[in-house]
């Protein structure tokens, strides 16, 4: 039996309400131990749906997973929804979609971090290692431990390009040069992928069409004050070029921006409620065919009841439309799927209100499941109970004790070692560490750094001083607001005397954790090294000062010099600001000796490497 006609016979066999369910993708979350939560286990505040109303009342079978369980107790959870599934008049099988989970930072809105799974830098370190061989390779180990999880959607990579250094954004992204973002964003999408999409690939969902870097005034779409993207530069296209090159590398799915664009030939509304966005731009011109699924939250807003929280409907442009019409103008544009929508009736309510037929309907639909068949996630059982026009699905479980099999391969514990060491980038200096040293640290415990010398507690004592910092950020107000970092780029006055004070006391490295660009120019030239990472353990850091490890990465942006210097630049136009401080590119070759051995970092865990 071919597939098309499997495809065909499961959609002839879908009422109206199967078909509505399986175009929302609704938010879901799992108890530590990887039960399903049904609304009474305080793990989960955020107000979902409990598991059994959400499937098996609903008929739901798209889901993001919004907490991190290990990866073994993920796998258990995911088990217990096909059991769900099961029970089903279809069998339809759930599919489990995740935000990145193999970084280094948490954000409830954009990011997790599971235990059991790989470490790797955050994904703009991937462009500063710059190795599209090694990203593709990373991507790989990454999509081995989702399936095994049971995850066979990731919502990433992100092709944006980060023009607007005050944006909270960067760290997902690949830089600011449009083709190395594009060559790394292929490289992710193959990782995940392979060569064709089966039974043991990650489906990619490159975001956020047709490029969220260039956000007004820096201030993320999420957020009402955030609704826009400017062009002052004219370079619309220049933000489309990376996702051109992930369509290339075979990107199956697509998701749409919130930000609505100013000042362009489209209409000033959220990109995926824009026609000329989603259909003419997307499908006509780029030829993409694949799956489009929006952004969370386009159609109703997010109620979370036990922080006292209720978030807006982020659909900029079209807040006046009634959520019946907002269905009705997001499946007129061209989109497929409905992120973060749990109630199927709103897009019943849009067919019998006419604004939506339900032929239009079946054509997302048939994307829904040729997606499916090819992620190896639709086989047909034999039901003899069953009417005979209607077809069953087997339910798809995964091994939850190899769950965390693939972390603990010498295999992906050398990838993810080899990125998070490749990413780190020489700023200026040279490696100034050696035996027997007296070091004082901030940022690192003193049990890791005895490891490399005497530690002293009093930086005028010490031969060398080790600081590692964060990138400077505005604080905003507000659980989920406050997890965006954004706004201006320098350092804090007291904190940047302080590192000042300890550059003119002792020769001092400064590591600063660069998730966005960040204003250092004093600091640049006071320091005695200077370096530049994105996501990576204290130990890398001292094995790139004491010469235990090469360091060749370069930046994935400029530096500029002030935030005065971007904020009078063209926000969709790269290397724009006057006289940064270190350019796009830049980064000095350390040489290194033999590494030392390090301890295997999981997320979240810690273990011995196979060497050891």
């Amino acid at each position: 039996m071919t597939q098309i006609p499997l495809i065909e016979r499961i959609l002839a066999s879908m009422t109206l309400a199967e078909k509505a369910a399986a175009l929302c993708v609704a938010r879901i979350v799992a108890n530590p131990d990887g039960s399903l939560w049904e609304g009474d286990d305080p793990a989960a505040p955020f107000g979902f749906v409990p598991a059994t109303e959400l499937i098996v009342n609903r008929g739901i079978s798209s889901v993001l997973l919004m907490n991190a369980p290990p990866a073994e107790a993920i796998a258990t959870w995911h088990n217990s929804l096909q059991d769900l599934a099961a029970r089903t008049r279809l069998g339809l099988p759930v599919q489990v979609a995740s935000d990145p989970r193999h970084g280094s930072r948490f954000n409830v809105q954009t990011a997790l971090v599971s235990s059991g799974l790989s470490r790797f830098p955050e994904p703009i370190g991937f462009a500063a290692a710059g190795d599209p061989t090694l990203t593709e390779r990373a991507a790989r180990a990454m999509a081995r431990e989702l399936r095994a999880c049971g995850i066979s959607v990731a919502v990433h990579p992100m092709a944006d390009l980060a023009t607007e250094a005050r944006w909270a954004r960067i760290s997902g992204t690949f830089g600011e040069d449009s083709e190395r973002a594009g060559r790394i964003s292929a490289a992710w999408v193959r990782g995940l992928q392979g060569d064709t999409l089966g039974p043991h690939s990650v489906a990619a969902t490159v975001k956020h069409f047709p490029g969220g870097g260039p956000q007004r005034d820096g201030l993320d779409s999420h957020f009402a004050e955030g609704a826009h993207t400017v062009y002052p530069g004219g370079r619309f296209n220049d933000h489309v070029r990376p996702f051109v090159a992930s369509f290339d590398a075979g990107a199956t799915r697509v998701m749409p921006g919130y930000a609505a664009p100013l000042d362009t030939p489209h209409e000033s509304v959220g990109f995926a409620f824009a026609r000329s966005i989603i259909t003419d731009l997307l499908r006509g011109e780029l030829g993409f065919e694949g799956l489009v699924v929006t952004d969370f939250n386009v159609v109703t807003g997010m109620r979370l009841p036990a922080l006292g929280i209720e978030l807006p409907v982020r659909a900029w442009g079209v807040e006046h439309l009634t959520p019946i019409q907002r269905v009705g103008r997001l499946f007129a544009a061209g989109v497929d799927q409905l992120g973060g929508e749990d109630d199927p009736a709103l897009i019943i309510d849009a067919v019998a209100a006419g604004e939506v037929t339900e032929e239009r309907l079946d054509v997302s639909v048939r994307r829904v499941l040729a997606d499916r068949l090819a992620l190896g996630l639709l086989t047909e059982v034999e039901d003899s109970s069953a009417e005979d026009s209607v077809v069953r699905i087997s339910p798809v479980h995964v091994d939850p004790a190899r769950a965390a099999f693939p972390a603990t391969t010498a295999e992906h514990w050398a990838v993810a070692l080899a990125t998070r060491r490749a990413s780190v980038v020489a700023l200026s200096g040279e490696a100034p560490g050696r035996e027997s040293m007296r070091l004082y640290a901030e940022g690192i415990p003193a049990e890791t750094l005895a490891a490399y010398g005497e530690v002293v507690t009093d930086p005028a004592e010490a031969d060398l001083a080790i600081i590692r910092v964060n990138a400077p950020f505005e604080a905003r107000e507000g659980l989920l607001a406050g997890a965006f970092h954004d706004g201006a780029l320098e350092f804090p006055p007291a904190q940047l005397a302080h590192l000042l004070t300890l550059c003119a006391t002792v020769p001092t490295v400064i590591d600063v954790f660069l998730e966005r660009p960040t204003a250092l120019p004093e600091i640049a030239q006071a320091a005695t090294a200077l370096l530049g990472t994105f996501g990576v353990e204290d130990k890398i850091v001292l094995d790139a000062i004491f010469g235990y490890q090469p360091v060749n990465g370069t930046l994935p942006f400029d530096l500029p010099r002030s935030t005065a210097a971007v904020a009078a630049s063209r926000t969709d136009v790269p290397f724009d600001t006057v006289d940064p401080v270190f350019r796009f590119g830049h980064g000095l070759i350390w040489p290194g000796g033999s590494p030392r051995p390090l301890t295997r970092v999981l997320a979240g865990t810690e273990s011995k490497s196979p060497s050891e």
